[in-house]
């Protein structure tokens, strides 16, 4: 019998060692029970607490996105100007945190996942809603709204994309110069949106 105040200890440890097992597998691939003996517990356990590997993936995909939201908002705070808003959102999203290597694998076995799942596709555009709206926000008091719209939608696309480019390339660029690529794309977006 499960102990009483243990359950949300418990949950975050299962959430966690989804998280680790997907970075370790690099794929869906993975079992209840390689989950639970992760997180140092019985499957029984897990399924009492989930129900199922699809509860418990959705829920790390679950805390991956509150993660960032809170990241973003910690952001946000201190940043005054719609381009220094702009600046803290990139920032937010291209966190050294979201470049572990198990958050950029869970990150694309969620993509994959939303393939085949109402609710992961649910959250994944709840996520991609939010970018882009946030930087539309910010990016429609320095640019015409249709620009502004067309420059956020560049800026998630490349943002989403250096994650690709981190799970498929020893190669990639290192974070600090994938914060300085979105950024160069920004500058010229501003620059060609202000000459027009």
């Amino acid at each position: 019998m499960p102990k009483v105040g243990m359950e949300p200890i418990r949950r975050k440890a299962l959430i966690d060692a989804a998280i680790a097992e997907i970075g370790a597998a690099g794929s869906l691939d993975i079992t209840v029970g390689q989950i639970a003996k992760r997180a140092g517990m019985s499957s029984g356990l897990a399924h009492h607490y989930f129900g199922g590997k699809e509860q418990i993936l959705l829920a790390a995909m679950r805390q991956i996105l509150t993660n960032l939201q809170l990241r973003v908002r910690g952001k946000l705070r201190y940043a005054e100007t719609p381009l220094e808003r702009i600046h803290a959102i990139i920032e937010a999203n291209l966190d050294v945190g979201n470049f572990e290597p198990e958050i950029v694998a869970a990150w694309l076995t969620f993509y994959v996942q939303a393939q085949n799942s109402a609710e992961a596709q649910r959250l994944l555009q709840v996520y991609a809603r939010r970018l882009h709206s946030n930087l539309v926000v910010n990016l429609s008091a320095l640019l015409p709204k249709s620009r502004a719209e067309h420059t956020a939608r560049g800026l998630a696309a490349l943002i989403d994309g250096i994650y690709l480019r981190h799970a498929l390339e020893h190669g990639a660029p290192s974070r600090e110069h994938a914060v300085d690529l979105v950024r160069d794309y920004l500058i010229l977006q501003l620059a060609q949106g202000n000459s027009t």
